[in-house]
């Protein structure tokens, strides 16, 4: 989401977001790996290099985002976690939960980066504990 609102093909280092959003440049670095070698995030090496997004935000879904890090399981499992649950062999949550799943998976699927940056300049989302990000250079917001 931070990175669909910055502006322009800026690229941003790891360091910034690591800092900016306080967590782990190690933890940073796996989960941006994930998202390039899924085509999300694209890279670039050298003193103007960085990290950004390889395509459009718009294009960019939040489930397209969870696969890529987390895969799909999360949206298919069973809620108690029971091998074999299934229309044929329910647990007592199965229906409900099925129910939930395919609206869970729609909201990820129908939600896009652009929409969720929108949000998060727009003050109703926060990205870090202490909801601010500021980067060594100040980045124009986006749009």
């Amino acid at each position: 989401m931070l990175l669909a609102s910055i502006s322009g093909d800026d690229y941003v280092t790891i360091k910034e977001l690591s800092e900016g959003l306080s967590i782990s440049y190690d933890f940073l670095t796996k989960i941006l790996q994930q998202l390039t070698s899924s085509g999300i995030m694209k890279t670039k090496k050298g003193p103007k290099g960085g990290i950004k997004l390889a395509k459009p935000a718009e294009a960019i879904s939040l489930l397209q985002i969870v696969k890529s890090i987390d895969g799909i399981e999360q949206f298919e499992q069973c809620l108690l976690g029971l091998p074999g649950c299934g229309t044929e062999e329910p647990c007592p949550m199965h229906d409900w939960w099925s129910a939930k799943q395919e609206e869970i998976t729609n909201i990820f699927e129908t939600t896009n980066l652009l929409e969720s940056a929108d949000d998060l300049q727009n003050g109703s989302l926060r990205i870090s504990e202490n909801g601010n990000i500021s980067f060594e250079e100040p980045k124009p917001p986006y749009k």
